[in-house]
């Protein structure tokens, strides 16, 4: 067993200080620590440290960006704080396959400047708005983040992430009396399609809720960028003991902001020329992609990659895996992921993709799935289940329909596991848990108190079934109208209580 409480006796802590004892680990670190802030980042979670803040990261390590990031966190975290304790200085390990040659990186990231907490720091947020050179945001607030709610932007801070964003932008439009430079480029990275647009028009409604000035919301639509992106890079949440243990030995320090990723990213953003040349950090990189219009790049990783992970997650683990790579070891749980991703997923893709394209960018998400350094926890996948579902997959599952009226068994399969997953039968401090070979797993989905009141009315779990794939107002649609759909994903139920998830 690794003594994680030994290595943080024995080992320094990353920050700027041990950098100044250990020049070799960022030999230009004083220049990129007094760098201006540029970016006004609202997320402090992995996937924006591993691909965001990476390329910017990179991008300063060149010359080339020159800006540093303030991150707002949603909360104010009590305790130690490790973005605090380390001033914003974290490692990121990268390791994977690229172009046939393994690739095993160690990053210093040191493109965060400050960590403000919303709810302890509204003041000095709002004031970064005074600031001409900070004319970027960028956001992760996951899916349900981006949504209009009955919010009070004069508050300190608003409640939602668009009634934030509505409070600071007016903030700057005041501060710089509306002029057309003081815009910002606003660039969202939740998996939402057309997240772009919808921020724009529910920052635009909140404005106007609020009665202010019609000059203000031409400053808005004119002067501002929301520009839609999509992020993919596969950045698991907080590494296993075992990797933390193995990668502070091997660097010399500890760091408890360390993440870790696999090679591959992409970050593609819609945007003209203007929008690049404020974006300047994606020369370094091709990672980076500026396009007018990026649906393809949202198309086929929404579907195949997020929208396999989906489908296969509850399964994988109701089946007793952990993880990604877990699952694609055990030959049942490969054969499905891979054969629901190229055979039902691909073809069904609600938008004109070439076939032959769809069919390799299926085969080389396969392989990031087999990735043997990546920990992927597949129950950080069923974080906000419902709402994932729902965008990644229903619009497939109607497009399969619109094709052909072959009952998809292996997406039937994956949403039967999906409605197993989410049968709470335990409730401690308001939160709900499953229960896997009699150990509890915790439900991270806003729709979680739903289904607990389904499961204890529901007479069986065919008549649970019926209830929820009916549900329009959860769908958008009557998943029972497709034909032989409801019936497969019930018949897949029965097996999966019968047999106690334990088999395939």
């Amino acid at each position: 067993m690794v003594n994680i409480s030994s290595t943080k006796m024995s080992l320094p802590l990353l920050s700027p200080t041990l950098l100044n004892e250990r020049s070799e680990l960022l030999p230009n670190h004083q220049q990129l620590l007094a760098l201006p802030e540029k970016i006004i980042q609202f997320g402090t979670g992995v996937l924006l440290r591993g691909l965001p803040d990476y390329f910017v990261n990179k991008a300063n390590q060149q010359g080339v960006f020159n800006g540093r990031i303030v991150v707002v966190k949603s909360t104010n975290t009590g305790g130690t704080d490790a973005f605090a304790d380390q001033q914003n200085i974290f490692s990121h390990s990268i390791r994977g396959i690229e172009n046939g040659s393994q690739v095993d990186d160690f990053v210093i990231n040191s493109s965060i400047s400050r960590t403000l907490s919303a709810a302890g720091n509204w003041a000095d947020i709002l004031q970064c708005a005074h600031n001409p050179e900070l004319r970027i945001v960028i956001s992760n607030t996951t899916e349900v983040g981006i949504q209009l709610t009955d919010d009070d932007i004069f508050a300190s801070p608003p409640a939602s992430f668009p009634g934030k964003l509505t409070a600071y932008l007016y903030e700057r439009y005041t501060a710089f009396n509306g002029s057309e430079a003081s815009g910002m480029v606003i660039v969202p990275t939740e998996l939402i399609v057309g997240n772009g647009p919808k921020l724009k028009s529910i920052v635009i409604e909140q404005a106007r809720r609020h009665n202010l000035a019609e000059n203000f919301i031409q400053w808005l639509q004119e002067a501002n960028h929301f520009c839609s992106s999509l992020v993919d890079r596969i950045v698991p949440g907080k590494p296993d003991a075992e990797t933390i243990h193995a990668l502070s030995e091997k660097q010399g320090f500890r760091d408890d902001l360390l993440i870790v990723s696999e090679v591959y990213r992409l970050w593609a953003i819609e945007g003209d020329s203007y929008v690049r040349s404020v974006l300047s950090f994606a020369d370094a990189d091709k990672g980076v992609v500026i396009e007018p219009n990026i649906d393809l790049f949202r198309e086929l990783k929404l579907r195949l990659l997020n929208g396999t992970h989906t489908l296969a997650s509850g399964l994988c683990f109701l089946h007793g895996l952990d993880t990604v790579s877990e699952s694609m070891e055990n030959q049942e749980t490969a054969e499905f992921i891979a054969n629901i991703m190229l055979s039902e997923l691909a073809p069904a893709i609600p938008y004109n993709v070439d076939p032959k394209q769809a069919q390799e960018f299926g085969n080389q998400v396969l392989d990031r799935f087999r990735n043997p350094f990546i920990r992927h926890q597949l129950i950080d996948i069923t974080v906000q289940y419902t709402a994932k579902m729902k965008m990644r997959n229903i619009p497939t599952l109607l497009s399969h329909y619109q094709k052909t009226e072959d009952v998809p068994v292996l997406f039937a399969k994956g949403f039967a596991a999906f409605l197993t997953f989410m049968k709470p039968v335990v409730h401690k401090d308001g939160a709900f848990y499953g229960e896997r070979n009699g150990q509890p797993y915790s439900i991270r989905c806003d729709s979680a108190a739903y289904f607990d009141e389904k499961w204890k009315n529901a007479a069986s779990p065919i008549d649970l079934a019926n209830q929820v794939l009916s549900d329009v107002t959860l769908w958008g649609t009557d998943l029972t109208l497709l034909p032989g759909f409801a019936d497969a994903v019930k018949e897949n139920m029965v097996a999966l209580v019968a047999s106690g998830t334990s088999t395939l």
